[in-house]
């Protein structure tokens, strides 16, 4: 397929594709390596529409310079792409392989949130409990508001606390208990319930309503309903259980135009439900799997439609969708953000933390899901997701009007 580069943007006579398996081309820059994971034969036109996207994503690596990065896409039941690009760390130059384990920063979130899915399937909780009920000594400043916060205001960032209430407090290395005390001492912006604004303090809290709940750590609680169920291999919640994997992604940052390593950092593993969740792609493609409705073992149908059904009008972060189409309406979920198109409705989240970004997408009404992982900031990341589906949508044909290329960062 004919490329022109004109400045940085990519034109494509048909963009980007479905394939678990490509063979890497010669053409392919030397300095970005990949590693990918056989599959079945996939019928036309998942094949060159992946091949598409690939060629795409190796161009868009080559002008960010990314250090390194993994991709997952799933089509209903089946994990159709699967690959790994670049390296873990450009001293050693390591390759980035599927089972390289990424930090997912932010989107430990909707992954928290599916792990309380699953224990409201099983009773031991309910979306509308109050906090209180778990945690009789938690504090708001305001009494009447404290009664009336429940899980469900929790994971739809809707607890009436100002946007990122003691986030500077996280990177600071405060403790969990210390951090969920001083919420006592906040000015409320509103009643629960009422205003989206985004928290990562608070939404830790689920950590001690999963204790109190079954006597049981967060960490073992999504170890027993999520990991193990969806054979997470290579998943964890812990900082010393990441830096103890021998095959991590070690973070970047760019500096003086060079990617330099930086030493992982153990802040947001004290708030582990908000950002504290290190998983490989190939656990997030099973992850995925079970998100559009294959994994009735680990979590139902059902349940899923609650995460994904709108609970408070929230602000668009990543504004690169209007690249695929305008976003007309975002909420927030049950731990999601709920991006609506004109004919279209995304579940997203994304996330960034000590040099990681993370994406994640997930299309229930045409059964495709993505996962993208990076061990370096930057462009890559924010265009990655909005791509891809500009590109599903102009090989099936579900736009009307002629489709703008992709634009690579």
């Amino acid at each position: 397929m004919k490329r022109i580069l004109i400045l940085i943007t990519i034109t494509t006579t048909a963009l980007i594709g479905f394939v678990f398996y490509t063979t890497p081309k010669s053409a392919e820059p030397k300095s970005i390596t990949s590693t990918t994971v056989e599959s079945e034969a996939l019928p036309t036109p998942y094949d060159e529409l992946l091949g598409d996207y690939e060629d795409y994503i190796t161009e868009s690596l080559k002008l960010t310079g990314t250090p390194g990065a993994a991709i997952a896409i799933i089509q209903d039941s089946t994990i159709i792409y699967l690959k790994a690009f670049g390296v873990k760390n450009v001293d050693t130059q390591e390759a980035v392989d599927t089972h390289t384990a990424f930090r997912l920063a932010s989107v430990s979130k909707p992954m928290t949130a599916v792990l309380m899915g699953t224990m409201v399937e099983d009773g031991v909780l309910n979306w509308d409990d109050e906090i209180v009920k778990y945690l009789p000594n938690f504090e708001l400043k305001s009494p009447e508001y404290t009664k009336q916060l429940t899980l469900r205001h929790v994971l739809s960032q809707s607890t009436g606390l100002p946007y990122h209430t003691y986030t500077n407090l996280i990177e600071e290395g405060r403790t969990h208990d210390d951090l969920v005390l001083e919420l006592k001492n906040v000015d409320l912006i509103s009643a629960p319930g009422k205003v989206y604004s985004y928290q990562n303090v608070a939404y830790s809290i689920v950590d001690d309503v999963v204790k109190s709940a079954t006597g049981n750590t967060f960490e073992n609680e999504i170890k027993a309903r999520l990991f193990g169920p969806l054979h997470m291999a290579n998943a964890s919640v812990s900082y010393e259980d990441f830096i103890d994997n021998p095959n991590i992604a070690q973070p970047h940052l760019l500096r003086g135009g060079k990617w330099k390593t930086i030493p992982v950092s153990p802040t947001y593993y004290n708030t582990a439900p908000a950002g504290g969740i290190n998983a490989s792609i190939t656990d997030m493609a099973k992850f995925l799997v079970a998100l559009l409705g294959h994994r009735e073992n680990a979590i139902s149908q059902t349940t899923i439609n609650q995460l994904f059904a709108p609970e408070v009008r929230a602000t668009a972060k990543n504004r690169n969708f209007n690249r695929w189409s305008r976003i007309k309406k975002s909420y927030y979920g049950l731990g999601w953000r709920i991006l609506n198109f004109k004919e279209d409705t995304l579940a997203y989240h994304g996330g960034y933390v000590n040099g990681y970004r993370s994406e994640i997408a997930v299309h229930p009404t045409k059964k495709i899901a993505i996962c993208v992982l990076a061990n370096g900031p930057g462009g890559f990341s924010d265009h990655a997701i909005p791509a891809f589906f500009n590109t599903f949508d102009k090989y099936f044909k579900t736009v009307t009007k002629q489709p703008e290329p992709a634009i690579a960062p």
